[in-house]
């Protein structure tokens, strides 16, 4: 296949071994801190090396193909993405998820750099397939499965994207404090925060949270709960997203009855802050890139107006 003038972004992550590094200034005194802890160091550098072995190949397949520019992680944020571009991740899922919320439009192919130490649900390809699977994109030869976002929209205009889920609530473990409206019905209320969670993030933290709930009611009024009901089943896909309260906490003040529901394209989730200080609203783990969400603040939780395109 000749050259094509074509426009790849190799989305990157540090290893394990390089975060320490810059934490410990050497790897030497990383070695020191993780031996010390009494764990297997050298489980850190064969990750490392795989992972720069699957860089470089990655680098060489597309350099071959067209021109590359290498993203780390950390600049997701900032970046400016072409309309043509095509994305290619070196996984893991996580780093899959924060890349499709900053994109528009654009195509992701999801390598997974190491098959022998990640499953990867998000990373159907290995490096040896991708020259083949690039072609047969370009060409229009491979299926997309798009991905349902979910997204958060303030008062004063800003806004925030979440492929696995969105939390609303304290930075800290106190009590987030807020006024919930849905469907017609409100309610003032004090908790852990709240979930919202995509089709993609309902095998995660929702699952947790329903595995959990049911569990707590199972011993409670001794109810037998199949394990096939601790999920919410949800396509990647579905055009809904669900809504969960964290513990939450029945006062004078306070209510408990608005803390399970979903929210589709007619029916959206409004939550004001009573925080005073602390409240931000952050996605997919990432608690370093977040809104502040403190007293005053309004944000309207919706099904995303775009979707995220992954190469399968």
């Amino acid at each position: 296949m000749k050259k094509l003038e074509q426009k790849f972004i190799l989305v990157k992550r540090k290893t394990r071994l390089e975060e320490l590094t810059l934490k410990y200034n050497t790897v030497d005194q990383a070695k020191f801190y993780i031996e010390h802890m009494g764990i297997d160091f050298e489980d850190f550098l064969l990750e490392d090396r795989n992972y720069r072995t699957s860089l470089d190949q990655c680098m060489r397949i597309l350099s071959g193909l067209g021109i590359v520019l290498l993203l780390d992680r950390e600049h997701l944020s900032t970046y400016l993405f072409g309309d043509s571009d095509l994305v290619v991740v070196l996984g893991q899922d996580g780093l899959v998820a924060n890349t499709l919320k900053y994109l528009d439009m654009q195509k992701v192919i999801a390598v997974n750099p190491d098959p022998k130490r990640w499953e990867g649900v998000l990373l159907p390809f290995e490096v040896s397939q991708l020259k083949g699977i690039i072609e047969d994109t370009i060409n229009n030869k491979r299926q997309i499965k798009e991905i349902t976002m979910a997204k958060a929209t303030l008062n004063d205009g800003q806004y925030m994207y979440g492929v696995n889920d969105l939390f609303i609530g304290q930075k800290s473990h106190v009590s987030s404090r807020y006024h919930l409206k849905i469907d017609g019905k409100e309610e003032s209320q004090s908790s852990s925060g709240i979930i919202v969670s995509t089709g993609l993030g309902s095998t995660g933290w929702l699952k947790s949270i329903i595995a959990g709930a049911a569990g707590i009611i199972s011993k409670y009024k001794n109810i037998e709960i199949k394990d096939s009901d601790k999920s919410a089943k949800m396509a990647w896909d579905s055009d809904y997203l669900y809504f969960s309260v964290r513990e939450p906490y029945s006062s004078k003040t306070t209510g408990d009855s608005l803390v399970f529901g979903k929210i589709n394209k007619q029916n959206n989730v409004t939550i004001e802050s009573r925080m005073p200080f602390n409240g931000c609203i952050f996605s997919d783990g990432i608690e370093d890139d977040y809104l502040e969400f403190n007293a005053g603040a309004e944000v309207t939780i919706t099904v995303a107006e775009k979707k995220g395109k992954l190469i399968v």
